[in-house]
């Protein structure tokens, strides 16, 4: 009889105002245990990039997807989010070689899919596999933010993460936005709107 495969599936990225929403899905092997595994922001950041490399060499298998900033301004944060995670899932499907039996998504709802999926609210907490997506999930993106902090040091990416803090506020007021904006976020189009009033 043959494994039945479950891929954990998280994202990272809903609330800030910049960058892409970018998901992790994973299949992990029960014959190499990750010790540690919970939800990505109840760890540091030191302990979710040593999980990283664990999940990288344990596991079944991993992917990881994306929605653009531009994506998400021409389909919503919620649509972008989904395609995220199903592109994160097709990811997997290469390293896997076929298609995960089952997804269990961290949330509310599911992207559309040819395979059997299951929503759990506060997944990340429940499910050790959707534990694991969240840590690829949230690592990914800090890297990519703390890229684009290098690229845009004036706006702090690297302290905030591009969440919606005092001074992002206060730089987006005296810089403007750049490319990676998510312009059709309120907050970016209010201060934008100020601008040029």
């Amino acid at each position: 009889m043959s494994l039945i495969w479950v891929c954990g599936v998280d994202e990272a990225g809903r609330g800030p105002l910049v960058g892409a929403v970018v998901a992790g899905a994973v299949v992990l092997d029960p014959s190499n245990p990750i010790e540690g595994l919970r939800d990505s922001k109840k760890l540091t950041p030191a302990r979710r990039e040593f999980l990283y490399e664990q999940i990288m060499e344990k596991a079944k298998a991993w992917g990881v997807g994306q929605a653009s900033p531009a994506e998400i301004d021409e389909i919503n944060i919620l649509q972008a989010t989904m395609l995220a995670m199903k592109r994160a899932i097709e990811d997997l499907t290469v390293r896997l070689g076929a298609w995960p039996d089952k997804a269990l998504i961290d949330g509310n709802r599911c992207p559309e899919l040819p395979i059997s999926a299951e929503a759990i609210i506060k997944g990340d907490a429940k499910e050790p596999a959707i534990s694991a997506a969240s840590i690829i999930a949230k690592v990914t993106r800090d890297r990519q933010m703390q890229i684009l902090d290098r690229l845009h040091p004036q706006y702090g990416f690297a302290q905030h993460m591009g969440y919606p803090t005092e001074a992002h506020f206060a730089a987006l007021k005296e810089f403007g936005a750049c490319d990676e904006h998510r312009r059709s976020f309120s907050p970016v189009r209010k201060v934008l709107e100020g601008l040029t009033a």
